[in-house]
């Protein structure tokens, strides 16, 4: 079994490919939000662009592009419509109704990259991806405003190869609005108390040992991890103009090729580095 686990930790990161989505007009005034800021529609546009360049020009994943759908004003943050493991995809019953639509063309991207689609549609289930933190070994699942135990109940009879624990989200979004991985065993983690308390409880359900990085800033915390051939450790983080406290501490990581990437205008609509994407690692056919 540890030659099994040293297995999977090794293929952590391996991704290959990425699906995102066009950002829709209607994202400025009718996407979600917690706060009552004002979006910059072009401005989120050209950090999207920004984003979307790296990941398939800089880091040479197969992107795929879906279009903005404007009836669903939330659409690009994709990573809430599907949780992908391995060859499996959970096509999610996000928490909001008004974004229940978006995981059809998801769903369809998804089926194209011949994964096994499983889908999410018991009535009483909930659940957004941006609750979702896989480790390499195990998952977490926030139980938040959009994510239920129905849902987290589905995602563990999906995945049965990995131990799944519920955490209760009691501030912010998402589970990953404070935290994700930063590399294999290691969880980046905002300072605030709600986000220290969550990460003990996660350590306390866990078989596994995670090192932690705390960053001043919660949403700092929340960044994109690759381990991809020619390159590496790679950590997409904020930048030093959102958190400039934070982006020192990423500096430690002195084995991380480091990117920032300006995500300032989706923030403000509870949008992290994760939502904008879903990572696949499709397997050579051998």
């Amino acid at each position: 079994m540890a030659g099994k686990m040293a297995g999977l930790m090794a293929g952590f990161g391996h991704y290959t490919h990425a699906v995102v989505r066009g950002v829709p007009a209607s994202l400025a005034k009718e996407a979600l939000r917690s706060s009552q800021a004002e979006v910059d529609l072009a401005g989120a546009r050209s950090e999207h662009e920004a984003y979307v360049q790296v990941l398939g020009t800089r880091l040479g994943l197969e992107v795929v592009v879906l279009p903005a759908d404007e009836s669903l004003p939330d659409c690009v943050f994709v990573e809430d419509a599907a949780v992908v493991c391995g060859d499996t995809a959970l096509i999610t019953r996000p928490g909001a109704e008004s974004r229940r639509r978006e995981t059809e063309a998801m769903k369809a991207a998804l089926k194209e990259l011949n994964l096994n689609i499983v889908e999410m549609t018991d009535e009483n289930a909930t659940l957004d991806g941006g609750d979702v933190l896989f480790t390499g070994q195990e998952f977490f699942v926030g139980l938040s405003k959009r994510t239920n135990q129905k849902g987290a109940e589905i995602l563990a009879d999906c995945f049965k190869d990995y131990a799944v624990s519920t955490v209760p989200v009691l501030e912010g979004l998402h589970l990953k609005s404070f935290c994700s991985m930063g590399g294999p065993g290691l969880i980046l983690i905002g300072s605030s108390e709600h986000a220290q308390k969550t990460l003990k409880i996660m350590q306390q359900m866990s078989d596994h040992r995670y090192d932690k990085l705390t960053l001043p800033d919660d949403l700092a915390a929340n960044c994109l991890y690759m381990n991809l051939p020619n390159k590496g450790h790679v950590l997409l983080h904020p930048t030093a103009e959102e958190f400039p406290e934070s982006v020192t501490v990423f500096e430690k990581l002195k084995d991380h090729m480091l990117i920032p990437v300006s995500n300032m205008e989706k923030a403000k609509l509870d949008g992290a580095l994760t939502c904008c994407s879903v990572l696949i690692t499709k397997r050579a056919d051998i």
